[in-house]
């Protein structure tokens, strides 16, 4: 529409105005490509604008950017070293386990003949148990022990040699660590 002067009125331009800048924000911006070198460049070597990223769904998180470096990898480490450790343990769960494994033990002394093994050497274990058992208490182990030798009557004749046979050592458990 134009005045009797030939020139439109004032406020179709602004409302052109108005409208050109609507359209101008609602089309969706695209990415700037790199401003060119000064030197001449090959078709290949331009850069072609890349497609808008693709926006995620509104209610997934954000996906965590890799970033390496010395701080991403410490922090890696410690990721892994957490899993990898044993829980600890508060410290009354620490005196609770002390307190099992801890059995009350008692000395005791005695004599108990110690059994002999096969191989000829003294098995005191038994003896410990043994004595142990004898003083009220389950279970033994021998602390301290007693040899002598005891030989057959001939042995103790006047002007008589000893044989090999005539003698044998006995040992003992005196002391024995009972539970």
């Amino acid at each position: 529409m134009h005045d009797w002067t030939g020139h439109r009125p004032k406020n179709c331009a602004v409302g052109a105005v108005a409208a050109l800048l609507l359209l101008i924000a609602s089309v969706p911006a695209l990415p700037q490509a790199a401003p060119p070198s000064l030197g001449l460049q090959s078709p290949s070597q331009q850069s072609v604008p890349a497609p808008p990223p693709q926006q995620a769904e509104p209610d997934a998180p954000p996906a965590r950017e890799e970033n390496p470096g010395l701080i991403n990898e410490l922090g890696k480490l410690w990721d892994k070293s957490i899993s990898v450790l044993p829980k600890i343990k508060s410290p009354s769960e620490t005196l609770d386990d002390l307190s099992s494994m801890a059995k009350p033990s008692t000395m005791v002394t005695g004599r108990m003949a110690c059994v002999v093994s096969a191989n000829g050497a003294p098995d005191c274990k038994l003896g410990a148990e043994r004595l142990c058992q004898s003083k009220g208490y389950k279970d033994g182990k021998s602390l301290d022990i007693d040899a002598a030798e005891k030989c057959s009557p001939k042995a103790y004749i006047p002007g008589r040699q000893r044989k090999p046979g005539d003698c044998k050592t006995e040992n003992f458990v005196i002391k024995a660590l009972c539970q």
